[in-house]
């Protein structure tokens, strides 16, 4: 079950993408000019999407996979190219609305269903595989690694999720966006150190039976994240 913590970082990363920050991550999710900062984000961004997908078996035909946290919806729907019924999840009413306007129709058996929602509901069902790009960043450890086991429960194949990594880098990242107003900050981004979550997630009962398969660190100007891959045991 969700802890207090987890309930109230949801609520205000549901207020900041959906008010405070809508235009600006239109046009970040966008092709339109941004800032020099803002250029090095989504490019690094990309690259971590592209990771992620290239993660993903290349035929998805019958798949279905959760991407928790989808935005506007972009590996969603790359997703759904390759044959994946896909259901695209994310607290913002906005930004849905934003990936369903985007979206293109799939040709071939593929599918995208937008939904405002939480990654976690359990009626969302199970799943061959489930996709959680930066939407766990903003949360502390152990509410990553309870939003980790929620999911593996209804997981059947491969678990892929970001988290921003602890480095002295990341944290003059911090520093230099506390200068920013304060309506106009992010919920503030929660580092963890690569051993310290395969330490977690190691010694999670609930997370018994899967095990790290890939990781691999995005650092592009100001974008940092580190992309990591859970299979169960069985299939490592």
């Amino acid at each position: 079950m969700p802890s207090v913590t987890y309930q109230e970082r949801r609520g205000q990363i549901a207020t900041y993408f959906d008010k405070t920050a809508m235009e600006a991550w239109s046009r970040l999710t966008s092709e339109s000019p941004v800032s020099r900062i803002r250029a090095t984000v989504r490019a690094g961004r990309n690259r971590m999407r592209q990771t992620l997908l290239d993660w993903l078996p290349d035929n998805l035909r019958g798949a279905r996979l959760l991407d928790a946290g989808c935005g506007t919806g972009a590996l969603a729907v790359e997703a759904a190219s390759r044959g994946a019924k896909v259901v695209a999840i994310d607290l913002s009413p906005s930004l849905i609305e934003l990936a369903r306007e985007r979206a293109p129709s799939v040709a071939g058996p593929g599918s995208v269903e937008f939904l405002v929602g939480d990654m976690l509901d359990p009626a969302l069902g199970r799943f061959d595989h489930v996709v959680a790009m930066d939407s766990l960043i903003h949360y502390a450890a152990d509410d990553v690694i309870r939003t980790l086991a929620g999911l593996a429960a209804r997981t059947d194949r491969s678990l892929l999720f970001t988290f921003a990594p602890r480095t002295p880098t990341l944290a003059a990242m911090h520093a230099v966006g506390r200068l920013f107003p304060r309506r106009n900050r992010a919920p503030s981004i929660e580092p963890i150190g690569e051993s310290a979550i395969r330490s977690r997630l190691a010694a999670d009962p609930d997370l018994a039976g899967w095990q790290f398969a890939r990781t691999e660190r995005i650092v592009n100007g100001f974008y940092m994240s580190q992309a990591a891959e859970l299979v169960p045991q069985c299939d490592a």
